[in-house]
C-alpha cells in the first residue's frame, strides 16, 4: 500500500510519518508540504501514486481539493488533526501519528 504524508512546509509532521511508516515493508511511503516553500511540494504525481493520503490539518485537504480534485477523485484523503507544535522525530509526534494513523491501517 502507498501512502502519503502531507503537512505544510514537509519539515516536520510529514517528514516524521515518513520516516516512522517506511521501515514497514507492507508500505511505501512518501511525503510532501502544500507550501510552495517545502522541502518537497506535493505535486499531481504525488496524489496519483498514493493509495492513501494523511493530511496533518483540514486546510492541507482543502488546499489539495482546490489544487488536484481530478487526481484526488476515488481517493482517501484522511486529515489527522495534528498542529503545527512539534519538531522532527519528537517522541511525543510519533506517538500521536502511531496511534492516529493505526486507526485507518493495520500496522
Amino acid at each position: 500500500m502507498r501512502l502519503l504524508f502531507i503537512c505544510s512546509r514537509n519539515i516536520n509532521r510529514s517528514r516524521t510519518a515518513e520516516v516512522i511508516f517506511r521501515n514497514k515493508p507492507q508500505f511505501e511511503v512518501r511525503s510532501a508540504g502544500t507550501d510552495e516553500t517545502a522541502r518537497i511540494t506535493v505535486n499531481a504525481g504525488h496524489i496519483r501514486w498514493a493509495d492513501l493520503i494523511f493530511v496533518m490539518e483540514h486546510m492541507h485537504r482543502r488546499m489539495l481539493e482546490q489544487r488536484f480534485s481530478r487526481e484526488l477523485f476515488g481517493k482517501s484523503v484522511i486529515v489527522l488533526n495534528i498542529p503545527d507544535a512539534y519538531y522532527f522525530m519528537d517522541d511525543e509526534l510519533v506517538n500521536i501519528l502511531l496511534e492516529r494513523v493505526s486507526d485507518y491501517i493495520e500496522l
